[in-house]
């Protein structure tokens, strides 16, 4: 994933919300958010180059998310960051206990944000920090650097799902995550890819012949543990491939 904008409320009849981008080449395999034979209770979307995942809900009312760190600089990791959130919405750990355990394995990987839940917390672990942190009530955006850096992209999605917090609607949430346009070029951060490349990655919705929105996805929870899923897949120059919907009652 490349954007994230969540709302955290527990206690609300809607705890948590999320609207969500991933970016990637094209070229590269995946499929579409499902069910996971090899995993019960497990639907997400599937890295077919790695195994791993960049979004998905499991059982318990686990849920598990992940953003890269911008970064042309770093190392590549030993380890696919795919399979962080795979393993956690495979696993059994609390979100506390999953991120300690990860911190002290942050190395392993090329740099990444990971958000992990599980009903009862919502917890954040950014690789270059290492320090896990448990998220009070609020609302968030994640994208390719710390949690809530104030790039356009992010300010942008976040005050736009801050707006339909009263009255949340999948529809309207997947349409904030449509949003093609380009943000200025004073606005732009500077994260050592270039101006053009910057231009690029600013709007909410990317779309280019080789990189760009490969899927977008909303994640409504309420406090009955019932979940909503809309996922829809987007090929070269953003064509639009077709939408999943799962809804998705306790386990």
């Amino acid at each position: 994933m490349c954007l994230i904008v969540f709302a955290w409320r527990p206690g609300h009849s809607l705890p948590l919300l999320v609207a969500a981008n991933r970016d990637e080449f094209y070229a590269r395999p995946a499929r579409p958010l499902a069910a996971w034979s090899d995993a019960p209770g497990v639907y997400a979307g599937r890295d077919l180059q790695a195994g791993g995942s960049w979004l998905g809900v499991g059982p318990g009312n686990r849920f598990a998310a992940l953003t890269n760190i911008r970064d042309p600089g770093q190392p590549v990791g030993l380890r696919s960051r795919g399979e962080l959130v795979a393993g956690f919405l495979r696993g059994q750990d609390d979100v506390p206990g999953a991120l300690a355990r990860l911190a002290g394995r942050s190395g392993e990987y090329a740099g990444f944000n990971l958000l992990l839940g599980d009903g009862q917390h919502l917890g954040y672990l950014n690789a270059q920090q290492a320090r896990p942190e448990l998220l009070e009530p609020g609302v968030y955006g994640l994208s390719n650097a710390q949690l809530d850096t104030p790039w356009p992209k992010l300010i942008k999605a976040r005050e736009g799902l801050r707006a339909q917090l009263d009255a949340a609607d999948p529809h309207r949430m997947m349409a904030l995550l449509a949003d093609a346009q380009v943000a200025s070029d004073g606005t732009l951060p500077e994260t050592g890819v270039g101006l053009e490349t910057e231009r690029l990655l600013s709007s909410v919705f990317i779309a280019s012949p080789h990189y760009g929105t490969r899927a977008s996805t909303v994640l409504i929870s309420d406090a009955l543990g019932h979940r909503q899923l809309i996922e829809r897949s987007f090929g070269p120059c953003g064509g639009h491939l077709g939408d999943v919907t799962l809804t998705l009652s306790p386990s």
